[in-house]
C-alpha cells in the first residue's frame, strides 16, 4: 500500500505539461501529492543526460540522485536503460501521461495508485 504524500519529479518544458524527454531534461520539478492535492516543492537542476547517439553517464548518476527521494518520475518519453537505472534505486518512470496537465495528472496518478492501480 502506498502512503502518502509521495514525492512525484515532472520533467517539463514549460512548467505546465509533462513535455520534456527524460535524456533532454535540464530540471525535475518535485511536488508532494496525495490524492486529494498537488503542491510544487521545488525545482533541482540536472545535466541532461541524452547526447544524440550517446549519454552522459556522470549526467545519469546526477539525474538519480537528485530524484532518489521520489516515488516516480513522469516524462514525455523515456528509453529501457533510464527506466531500468531508476527502477534500481526505487524509482518508477511514468510516461503515460505524456503532454497531459501536470497537476491533474499527478491528482489522478495519486489516486489510481491509492485504489492499487501500477501505471507506467
Amino acid at each position: 500500500m502506498i502512503e502518502f504524500p509521495v514525492k512525484l519529479a515532472v520533467a517539463s518544458k514549460e512548467g505546465q505539461a509533462i513535455s520534456e524527454h527524460f535524456g533532454h531534461a535540464k530540471r525535475f520539478a518535485i511536488y508532494e501529492v496525495t490524492p486529494e492535492s498537488c503542491r510544487l516543492l521545488e525545482s533541482r537542476e540536472v545535466e541532461h543526460y541524452c547526447l544524440g547517439n550517446s549519454s552522459n553517464q556522470s549526467a545519469m548518476a546526477g539525474i538519480l540522485e537528485a530524484v532518489k527521494d521520489c516515488q516516480a518520475v513522469f516524462v514525455a518519453k523515456i528509453g529501457d536503460g533510464p527506466t531500468e537505472k531508476l527502477a534500481a534505486i526505487g524509482v518508477r518512470a511514468v510516461s503515460a501521461y505524456a503532454w497531459e496537465t501536470i497537476e491533474a495528472s499527478l491528482l489522478d496518478y495519486a489516486r489510481r495508485s491509492a485504489a492499487g492501480e501500477v501505471l507506467a
